[in-house]
C-alpha cells in the first residue's frame, strides 16, 4: 500500500517540519479531490482529477492509490462506468491513511 523507501527519502529531502507540510497540505487536497470524484460526471473533469491524486499519491509513496488513479484514468478516457472504481479508490486512500498513520513512526526515524 505505502511505498515507505518513497516515504523515507522525502522525509530526507525536506526534512520533518516539510514534510510534516507537505504531508497536512496533501491530505487537505485530497480531501477536495474525493468529493469532486464522487459528485463529477464529466469524463474529462474525473481524468483531470485522477491525474492529480495519481501524482501527489506518488509522491507521498501511496502507490496503491496511485495505481488505482492511473487505471482509472484510463478507465475514463474509454468511457467507462466510473462509480466503482472511484468507491474503490477512496477506500484504498483510507485504507493507505490508516496504514501511514499507525506505521510511520516506525518507517521515519
Amino acid at each position: 500500500m505505502i511505498n515507505w523507501p518513497r516515504v523515507k527519502q522525502l522525509w530526507d529531502e525536506v526534512g520533518s517540519d516539510e514534510f510534516e507540510a507537505i504531508l497536512r497540505i496533501f491530505l487537505r487536497e485530497v480531501q477536495g479531490v474525493i468529493l469532486r470524484l464522487q459528485q463529477e460526471t464529466e469524463r474529462g473533469q474525473i481524468e483531470q482529477n485522477l491525474h492529480f491524486l495519481k501524482g501527489s499519491a506518488s509522491s507521498l509513496g501511496f502507490d496503491q492509490v496511485s495505481k488505482l488513479c492511473q487505471d482509472g484514468e484510463r478507465r475514463a478516457a474509454a468511457g467507462n462506468e466510473m462509480d466503482a472504481h472511484i468507491a474503490e479508490i477512496v477506500a484504498a486512500f483510507y485504507a493507505s491513511k490508516t496504514e501511514f498513520d499507525t506505521k510511520r513512526k516506525r518507517h521515519l526515524r
